[in-house]
């Protein structure tokens, strides 16, 4: 006889299921045991995880097993007594007028239940724990699945908390993984690429199946397959309540962790002032995510599931690529102003989070370590630290590398970050060198600091109050200066130094294999400079800088955020719209002279090197016009110039900068008279006057 439709799909099923070998031995292990270990299983994971397909596992293992398995899927029932009792009769075979209940209890042999989608049967959940489960045999197995964990009455109740075994269900293993698509024949060299998409997640890889069935030869490309999207959307957010929930989802996708401060931050309307949206409207996009079954909830706030997370920002690139890059520049000016506000741990996980937002390049990818050790904290070096981090140099660079590390650990203990493990052991470390403030025989007993020096002086030499800083040493214990989670940390604490230290102008960043780290300087814009190459011990060491005074902090993570947004992997820096250039203190001050001078003359102001300097370029945009930087040059002028009205002494040097430059008068001599002031005094109050404003602009210029 010819076989049943029904047996040919659960072959089917058979052949493409993988994985779940602790949950089919939990199972396996209850069927076997002469006396049920407990009368519930409750599975528990966000939509699309496998229960359904795990469910139709053990009901094939029951069958083995000679146990009838009755399924109920719970979407196509009311959550109410009769209807449940109705399907679970129908699934069972009974004739309408037959009892499931009684049916199940009259029969002594072991009997299983499964139940799909529990989470629609909340309404009924205090009836099924206290009513109807209750009066089963000891031989009834029941599985509820459902995107929930149970609900707190079940451990409330000193009864089932021995009768009840739950089960989280999550992704698969990267093996398992492997395993399946190699079941669905997709070519091994697009594996990395769809588990990069799909994190393990079952209806991923099987919707990835899909396509590659209907499109064989298809090279996998996430953001270029919106029919996928489409349906893991679907399954994630069924209902989205309106436009405000959608675009809260949205936000929480594109970052780490959502706070509800952040929340409100990333939902103000446009060219709104902050507080625009509500913190009671805040709360209730919060509350909502939280309760949505694929967001988590942490200490440090609310993430999504990881595929969620893909599927939400894959579709909303495809979608609305504008609302992207706002959602991402909300976010990173949020970070850059929290770093700023806080230290230690708390700085530490604000840094992570805004490096988290260029996970999507490839090149950010690979080179962070995003799931392990990101919050051991930072700390100084303490007694005896420095004899562990010598050994450690030694043990990697040598001898002769561990002596220099002696020299500069005890010359600047302030610039080493030290990172331990749960025993408060070195697992590794950073040591930042101040160029500036090296002695003139520690230059010259360090190859790596001299040649660093010797560029800056015939290049850009350093002006009075900058600073310049050398990552001299930088490794794990482990795993030196490879891909790891102390590596993240050290990458995260240059970030750090980068976007906190005043008056920073260089940074020097040397590495043992450079062209490994080839692509993800080129991104981070660093220059790769062979000039000053350095050899110690034997070993040769490559070097890259940037110069922060050509591309100031704000300007370069403008420039990381459109390389982001634009999936842009560079494989060399390019040249900055328009050249920033540096002045000297002299020059500097020359030119805020003759910029006051010509304040109210936009014309002659466009001719003015202050258009390119570093306190105009913080400014603009990189694409601004003469016209624009002239005019943002006016404004910082006026702005300098009225904030010296701050105190009674200052407020009379702005009275002379005020009718001689803002407001001129035709001469001197009448401006003396309009400030009624004898002419020498005046002169005083605005030679002092045009000081303040040069050295309040000076401090800017230099990054105080």
């Amino acid at each position: 006889m010819p076989g049943r439709v029904t047996e040919r799909l659960s072959a089917a099923r058979r052949k493409r299921f993988v994985g779940r070998a602790d949950e089919r031995t939990v199972f396996q292990s209850a069927l076997a045991a002469s006396e049920l270990p407990f009368q519930v299983l409750h599975l528990h994971g966000p939509g699309g995880v496998g229960k359904t397909t795990l469910l139709g596992e053990f009901a094939s293992l029951a069958e083995q097993k000679k146990i009838p398995a009755f399924y109920l899927d719970a979407r196509n029932l009311e959550p109410i007594p009769d209807s449940f009792l109705a399907a679970l009769a129908s699934a069972m075979g009974l004739a309408p007028n037959e009892s499931a209940l009684q049916s199940l209890t009259s029969q002594p042999d072991r009997r299983v239940i499964l139940v799909d989608t529990y989470e629609t049967l909340q309404p009924l959940d205090g009836w099924l724990r206290d009513v109807f489960l209750p009066q089963l045999t000891e031989n009834t197995l029941v599985v509820l699945a459902g995107r929930e964990p149970p609900s707190a009455a079940w451990s409330a109740d000193p009864g089932w908390q021995s009768m009840l075994h739950v089960l989280p269900l999550r992704n698969l293993s990267p093996e398992e993984s492997r395993a399946y698509l190699s079941k669905c024949n997709i070519p091994t060299k697009e594996h990395d690429a769809v588990l990069n998409f799909t994190h393990g997640h079952p209806l991923a890889l099987s919707l990835v199946g899909d396509v590659f069935a209907q499109r064989p030869g298809l090279h996998f490309q996430p953001d270029a397959a919106p029919d996928i999207v489409k349906t893991l959307l679907e399954r994630f957010v069924q209902k989205v309540p309106g436009p405000a929930h959608r675009a809260a989802l949205e936000a929480a996708a594109m970052v780490r962790v959502t706070t509800e401060a952040l929340l409100a931050t990333m939902l103000r309307p446009a060219n709104s002032s902050p507080g625009a949206t509500s913190d009671q409207s805040a709360h209730e996009m919060f509350e909502w995510l939280r309760d949505l079954s694929f967001v988590e909830t942490s200490r440090e706030g609310l993430f999504p599931h990881d595929l969620a997370r893909e599927a939400l920002l894959a579709d909303l690139r495809w979608r609305n690529p504008d609302w992207y890059k706002e959602l991402h520049d909300r976010s990173r000016n949020y970070y850059a102003s929290r770093i700023q506000q806080t230290r230690g741990l708390e700085q530490q996980r604000i840094l992570y989070d805004y490096v988290f937002l260029h996970r999507d390049n490839p090149v950010i990818r690979s080179m962070l370590e995003w799931q392990s050790g990101t919050l051991i904290a930072p700390d100084a070096l303490r007694a005896n630290d420095d004899a562990a981090c010598v050994a450690i140099v030694q043990e990697h660079e040598g001898a002769e590398s561990a002596k220099l590390a002696a020299m500069w650990f005890a010359s600047q203990p302030e610039g080493v970050t030290v990172y331990r493990d749960e025993q408060g052991a070195v697992i590794g470390f950073i040591a930042v060198i101040s160029l500036e403030r090296a002695t003139a025989e520690e230059i010259k007993t360090d190859p790596a600091a001299r040649l660093a020096l010797d560029y800056m002086k015939q290049h850009a030499p350093l002006r009075h109050g900058e600073v310049a800083g050398h990552y001299r040493f930088w490794m794990a214990r482990d795993t030196y200066q490879d891909v790891s989670a102390v590596q993240t940390l050290v990458f995260l604490n240059t970030v750090r130094y980068q976007l906190t230290t005043p008056g920073l102008a260089y940074h020097f960043f040397p590495t043992a294999n450079p062209e490994a780290w080839a692509g993800a300087f080129a991104y981070a814009n660093l220059t790769r400079l062979t000039e000053i190459d350095y050899t110690v011990g034997g070993k040769t060491y490559g070097v890259y800088a940037h110069d922060w005074r050509v591309e100031p902090p704000l300007a370069w993570l403008q420039l990381l955020a459109e390389r982001e947004v634009a999936g842009g992997q560079p494989t060399a820096p390019p040249q900055p719209v328009r050249q920033i250039i540096v002045l000297s203190q002299d020059e500097f001050s020359a030119a805020v002279h003759d910029a006051l001078r010509d304040v109210t003359r936009a014309e002659a102001l466009s001719k003015n090197p202050l258009l390119q300097s570093r306190v105009i370029a913080e400014r603009v945009s990189p694409t601004a016009t003469t016209v624009e930087r002239a005019a943002a040059l006016q404004t910082l002028l006026r702005n300098s110039a009225e904030a010296l009205q701050g105190t009674p002494r200052d407020a009379k040097l702005y009275r002379a900068l005020n009718a001689t430059y803002l407001h001129p008068a035709p001469t001197q001599e009448q401006a003396a008279e309009e400030i009624d002031l004898p002419f020498s005094t005046y002169r005083r109050h605005l030679k002092e006057g045009i000081e303040q404003v040069v050295e309040m602009l000076w401090q800017q210029e230099i990054g105080r």
